[in-house]
């Protein structure tokens, strides 16, 4: 029996949905065919100390030992399925940061061109923003070291680091006649994985981009204060979950417990039937029962297709875009000790409300919704899907591949955005909107 401490679901992006569980050994023998077993397993792990010391003493060049077992490690899970995997102590740590969605920044959002540092932008109210760093400056250097040569990643985690401690960027910006330096303090940084607006003075907008620890929070303060600013014209809410990767899976249950007044949202199942978990809403629909579309598309994966699929079963909100990622597998983060980092292991598939599991399959959205893509970026703009990744669990129904996952920059050009919100204003209608309970269902 596993003993559950936390769960964690990371989506298409990272390659995998994950369940944060610590989990005792478990050995079991039954009779001679179980010890027969065991005697072959031993066998073969006998054969691989004998490949590995081949290796040690007769390979051309003096291989790491250390690198040779990470190898093994990485090859065993990989031949279970694309989602296990082993992550290295920093590769782990970077995990925990990107699912904690806090960390000791400066508070850039930040790209790189030519080979230097880009800010996107500086994040509103952080120390970057109050230093004076702007939009479309190049760094050059960090702590008088050079950024040329540096990765992307590299340079973030030199700009990351303890709160309170100091760093000096040298920028280059247009218009200034010389390089400019800025010293600036580390603060705590939280990740905007929630971004919302009033379109028009109707209809609440909310984009989430990720499920971290921020994200419920800022899904209620969105909702409790657009809601106060629109009074009683308030129409109803577009949820943006295209090209969300996943994220934490209290997160995902929490948010979709905003839209729901009671019911299952989601259930994860092992390979043993007491192992199954059940998630259920409390009551308290956050928008009081206004109406809600959720708008997916083939980079809607993991936490965001749980999100999807229980507000679908549930007849709570009109799903439009197109089909989602279909990452319907959980899989289990099991810390190795200290310096040691972690294995993720798939454990176990979820389902939705009624029962669906989406696994190389996907939520189909209730309207489909295709956009026009530009004639020079059709070749890129087909997420291929679960289905289409070597190993993958098989679906328990028809597997489904390939599904558009273009989003246009402009939002006038957005098709699905702009459905959403004609429907939600009444100027379009569809039988899909609102949903509607079965009449035996409605009758109760």
């Amino acid at each position: 029996m596993m003993r559950k401490t936390s769960l964690i679901l990371l989506g298409a992006a990272a390659g995998a949905a994950l369940a944060l569980i610590t989990t005792q050994p478990r050995i079991v023998f039954d009779g001679s065919s179980a010890k027969a077993a065991a005697a072959d397993t031993y066998r073969q792990l006998s054969l691989f100390g004998d490949v590995f010391e081949r290796v040690r003493a007769d390979y051309v060049e003096k291989p790491d030992d250390s690198k040779l077992i990470e190898s093994a490690i990485n090859g065993m899970l990989a031949g279970l399925d694309p989602h296990s995997s082993y992550m290295d102590a920093k590769s782990f740590r970077d995990m925990q940061v990107q699912t904690r969605g806090e960390f000791g920044g400066l508070g850039i959002e930040v790209t790189m061109e030519d080979g230097l540092i880009k800010v996107v932008a500086p994040i509103d109210e952080t120390p970057a923003a109050k230093a004076g760093v702007m939009a479309n400056d190049i760094i050059t250097h960090l702590d008088d070291e050079a950024v040329q040569g540096l990765t992307l990643n590299q340079a973030v985690d030199k700009m990351r680091g303890p709160v309170n401690t100091k760093i000096k960027l040298k920028i280059v910006r247009k218009g200034a006649e010389k390089p400019i330096d800025i010293a600036i303090t580390r603060d705590v940084i939280r990740v905007r994985s929630v971004r919302s607006n009033l379109n028009g003075d109707d209809v609440v907008y909310i984009r989430v981009t990720q499920f971290n620890e921020q994200t419920t929070e800022g899904v209620r303060k969105a909702v409790n204060e657009l809601t106060t600013q629109t009074g009683d014209k308030l129409k109803g809410f577009v949820i943006d979950l295209r090209n969300n990767p996943g994220g934490l899976l209290d997160q995902a249950i929490s948010v979709s417990d905003a839209f729901l007044e009671r019911g299952e949202i989601v259930s994860t199942r092992g390979r043993n039937a007491e192992e199954t978990q059940r998630f259920n809403a409390r009551a308290g629909d956050l928008t009081k029962a206004k109406p809600v579309i959720v708008l997916i598309n083939g980079g809607s994966a993991s936490a965001s297709e749980i999100v999807a699929g229980a507000l679908q079963d549930h007849k709570r909100a009109t799903i439009v875009g197109t089909r989602s990622f279909g990452k319907g597998s959980v899989q289990t983060i099991i810390p190795l000790g200290s310096g040691n980092g972690a294995l993720r292991l798939t454990t176990a598939r979820y389902f939705t409300p009624s029962g669906r599991s989406i696994q190389a399959k996907g939520i189909t959205p209730d309207i489909e919704v295709l956009q026009d893509v530009p004639e020079e970026l059709k070749a890129r703009t087909n997420t291929q899907g679960e289905a289409s990744l070597p190993g993958h669990l098989k679906g328990e129904s028809q597997e489904e591949t390939g599904s558009q996952s273009y989003i246009p920059p402009d939002p006038k050009d957005d098709k699905a955005l702009n459905l959403a919100l004609d429907l939600l204003r009444g100027v379009k209608v569809n039988s899909a909107f609102p949903p509607t309970l079965p009449a035996r269902r409605a009758a109760k």
